[in-house]
């Protein structure tokens, strides 16, 4: 059930509440759903299927997993890599819920008004939007200013956000000072995180029940007081409303696409590591099935919520939906503090609002920590794994890389990280290479054997049929889209970064894309032999000492760790054996019983 949980947790985070509502809006309402249940069961459920079950057969994170072909090593180094960027940017959005959390325990929310020594005299609280629209009643006045005055008037919630918050600059040439209140926040979140992963998945497991359940009883209580509010009807209506051209649109399925893979976490190797943890014989094809449940079901209820707020928030100004749903961080702290301060007993609802920001994005974080250490200790020996200072040391460096964004310039910095480091582009290019590796390198029958030995039978075959064919395919049609239509990156829309800032965004992009060609050519070159020796040789697998379970009888358990399980001359035997932690790289470890099942050999 830790497991369950953990998934949950890492899976369910804060692109289901903030980016699936809105695509889902902007992309045809309800005839969105049929795009992203496609791409579910072509790519989301087929990836973290694999992932899953990679990590419990080979009882590794997400690096020394990929010894089942080890000239594609690389791919462990590309997911580390990938999940770094992720733990190093992803915690600025905790420690802004962390920060707006705080401010939120007041009387009077500081986001509600104009009179704090932040906001500037083109601060207006609320007005009726459509009182000055198309260019009609121009004599109409607010707080002495005519329509024209305020078509320059920005809200108090928005000079909170980039005045107080943010202390914006010019751009990214322009850091400026630290923000030290946002710093402070920073800090707290990370030694939260520190402490409830030092001690590894026992610990997790456990801290993960509250932070992955909270959630939903704060969506449920949020669901029950916006569909009572004002204007809640005709948010949902927006939300649901299938608009059936938009399926033509090729961007529709390329959003669909994006989402499934960012909302199932796949390509950063923490799945894999939550499936190191489990029992060999888990059934880990059940839980994917539950687990791509909750997670897709959570994102369309969450819509729900979203958009009976948002709905008042319309009614409330004078505007259409369509100027208030916003996606990412605009919905976050912006769009949805300016609705909630407009409720009865505001800070109570914003206390909620953020707690429940902070709980979806920190389980999220516990994990994507936990499957960058995992592969980092699978790589030390066991004498060097002093787990408590290199997850010390991964929050620090990650803390200080961090301070780059808590300056006055640092949500160019934070953009940078989002759009390229952690991108779609970096999570397709990563889910295309598993396929084939263990579709095409390792062999898709033999994959679907070794997990028919850890739960008893062989999943339908439409797995087999994903890894080899459909999934790859998807996944480079959807990156080929992202290269042919790749646009520079703007802050806002208005801000265009400067070339430089583009070539730190690729870099950190290619960082983890070129891990995988750089490393299988430095393993082909680096070993001895023709071509085809060295191919043979270079993705033969190398077991561990768990494999014990595949020993056959006579057969010497140092062969285990170079050659396959089952061979011509044994049968396979299935051995009761500890399940040992990954990093034992020898059998001398293993405590092993008398056999009791035997299981004919499969070609």
């Amino acid at each position: 059930m830790d497991y369950i949980m953990s998934c949950v947790g890492f899976a369910v985070g804060l692109g289901n509440v903030w980016r699936f509502p809105y695509l889902c809006y902007k992309n045809g309402g309800g005839a969105f759903l049929i795009p992203y249940l496609l791409f579910i069961f072509l790519g989301g459920i087929p990836i973290f299927f694999l992932e899953i079950s990679l990590g419990q057969f080979m009882k590794a994170g997400g690096i020394a997993m990929w010894n089942i072909a080890p000239l594609f090593k690389g791919l462990g180094y590309a997911s580390s890599v990938i999940v770094f960027f992720c733990n190093t940017y992803y915690i600025m959005v905790l420690a802004w819920a962390f920060y707006y959390l705080i401010k939120s325990f007041t009387a009077v929310l500081p986001w509600s008004t104009c009179t704090n020594y932040w906001n500037t005299e083109n601060c207006i609280e609320t007005f009726r939007h459509d009182a000055c629209r198309n260019g009609t009643n121009s004599n109409y006045t607010f707080m002495n200013k005519t329509c024209e005055e305020l078509e320059n008037a920005t809200s108090p919630i928005i000079e909170f956000w980039e005045n107080k918050v943010l202390h914006i600059s010019e751009g990214l040439d322009s850091p400026g000072q630290i923000n030290w209140e946002v710093t402070l926040c920073l800090l707290a979140v990370w030694v939260l995180v520190y402490f409830c992963v030092w001690k590894g998945v026992k610990s997790t497991g456990k801290i993960v029940y509250f932070t992955a359940m909270f959630p939903y009883l704060v969506l449920l209580i949020l669901l029950v007081r916006g569909v009572t509010l004002p204007g809640a009807d005709d948010g949902i209506m927006y939300y649901l409303k299938p608009n059936w051209s938009k399926i033509q649109e090729a961007q529709v399925w390329i959003d669909a696409g994006t989402q499934v893979f960012f909302s199932y976490a796949i390509g950063l190797g923490a799945l894999s590591a939550l499936g190191s943890y489990n029992r060999f014989n888990n059934n880990c094809y059940r839980d994917t099935f539950v687990l791509a449940l909750i997670n897709s079901g959570t994102s369309f209820f969450a819509g729900f919520v979203v958009f009976s707020i948002l709905g008042f928030m319309a009614a409330e100004q004078g505007v259409d939906i369509s100027e208030v749903a916003k996606s990412g961080p605009g919905l976050a702290f912006i769009a949805y503090p300016k609705a909630v301060s407009m409720m009865p007993v505001a800070p109570v609802w914003s206390t909620l609002f953020f707690l429940m920001l902070l709980m979806l994005g920190l389980d999220s974080q516990f994990v994507g920590v936990e499957g960058f250490i995992t592969g980092i200790l699978d790589l030390l020996p066991l004498k060097y794994s002093k787990r408590k200072i290199i997850v010390a040391s991964c929050c620090i460096l990650c803390f200080f890389i961090d301070l780059s964004m808590v300056t006055q310039g640092g949500i160019y910095v934070f953009q940078l990280f989002d759009y390229y480091s952690a991108s779609g582009m970096t999570l397709l290019w990563q889910a295309f290479w598993e396929c084939i590796v263990v579709a095409w390198v390792y062999g898709a029958n033999r994959f679907m054997d070794d997990i028919a030995r850890m739960i008893g039978y062989r999943p339908f075959p439409w797995m087999k049929w994903c890894w080899s064919f459909f999934t790859p395919c998807v996944c480079m049609g959807i990156f080929m889209f992202y290269l042919v239509n790749y646009k520079p990156l703007t802050y806002n829309s208005v801000y265009v970064y400067p070339w430089w800032g583009e070539m730190i965004g690729w870099c950190m992009a290619l960082s983890s894309m070129l891990c995988i060609p750089i490393s299988v050519a430095y393993k082909l070159i680096m070993a001895k032999g023709s071509f085809r020796q060295r191919w043979e040789s270079l993705t033969k697998p190398v077991w561990g000492a768990h494999h014990l379970e595949y020993m056959a009888p006579g057969t010497n358990t140092q062969n285990l760790l170079s050659s396959s399980p089952g061979t011509e001359d044994n049968e396979v035997i299935i051995l009761k054996s500890s399940m040992l932690p990954a990093r034992l790289k020898g059998p001398r470890e293993a405590k092993i019983t008398k056999k009791t099942t035997t299981i004919p050999k499969t070609s």
